[in-house]
């Protein structure tokens, strides 16, 4: 008899130990991409995720971009609300995106007291170099007037980039 208790308890234990559940991702990544603006002369980091779990109120993700030219990660905290299904966070602008390159992201969801809920990496590479850029916006005022830093008066264009980018 004792026996047969001994078993159904550690039956019972390893049951239940079974129902608990795993850690449960909160969001996932859906894409990521280098935005190339021609018209304003700006590249940046665009991320996109979607929530796949119940998100805390006042949670934030803090995400921390690999920044091309070197030195410190570009960090963007953004506010998560419950109505939103999707969250895109967008870089500031970068400078010196090389094509093929492997740029590193670490992104944490945190809740409102700093706990990390979640974290995950992932990595951007461009098929374009920013040189494909103008140093200068082609249009400037919300008319999108010709910039005639880029359009001279003379009738020539400036489509140079000038960045001065590590090799």
């Amino acid at each position: 008899m004792r026996r047969h208790l001994i078993v159904t308890a550690a039956a019972i234990g390893v049951a239940l130990s079974a129902c608990q559940r795993q850690a449960e991702n909160l969001v996932e990544v859906t894409g990521h991409l280098f935005v190339f603006n021609y018209r304003v002369a700006s590249a940046t980091y665009l991320l996109t995720l979607k929530k796949t779990g119940p998100i805390p109120d006042g949670s934030v993700i803090i995400a921390e971009f690999e920044n091309p030219v070197g030195g410190a990660p570009l960090i963007l905290n953004q506010k998560i609300y419950p109505i939103d299904d999707k969250i895109a966070l967008q870089s500031e602008n970068l400078h010196c995106v090389r094509k093929d390159h492997p740029y590193s992201v670490n992104v944490r969801l945190v809740d409102k007291d700093g706990k990390v809920l979640q974290q995950l990496k992932t990595e951007f590479r461009s098929d374009l170099d920013q040189t494909v850029l103008p140093s200068k916006p082609l249009v400037v005022g919300a008319l999108y007037d010709k910039n005639p830093e880029v359009f001279k008066p003379d009738g020539s264009v400036d489509f140079s980039n000038t960045d001065k980018c590590p090799s």
